[in-house]
């Protein structure tokens, strides 16, 4: 067993929603500069159900104006079996 870092889904998403809210940006805002037709999307970003895609979160990282690791919560307690 090896501690990993695990994506935690919903601290990601608390700090989405953060960060867009000290940008002074309203999910609208984001929506429009995606090219969403729906906010859906962001919001399941921030309820922590999805997470962005690689390209859209180097976007949302560039627009919030932080690094893509301070948008992403991390668990490092988390084992992983590795086989070799």
């Amino acid at each position: 067993m090896v501690n990993m870092p695990v994506i935690d889904m919903i601290r990601t998403g608390q700090n989405i929603g953060r960060l867009r809210k000290q940008a002074g940006l309203s999910v609208r805002d984001l929506q429009d500069i995606f090219g969403f037709a729906t906010p859906q999307a962001i919001y399941k970003w921030q309820q922590g159900v999805a997470l962005p895609t690689i390209d859209n979160l180097v976007v949302l990282a560039a627009v919030l104006q932080v690094r893509m690791d301070d948008i992403l919560g991390t668990d490092t307690s988390a084992k992983i079996q590795i086989s070799a």
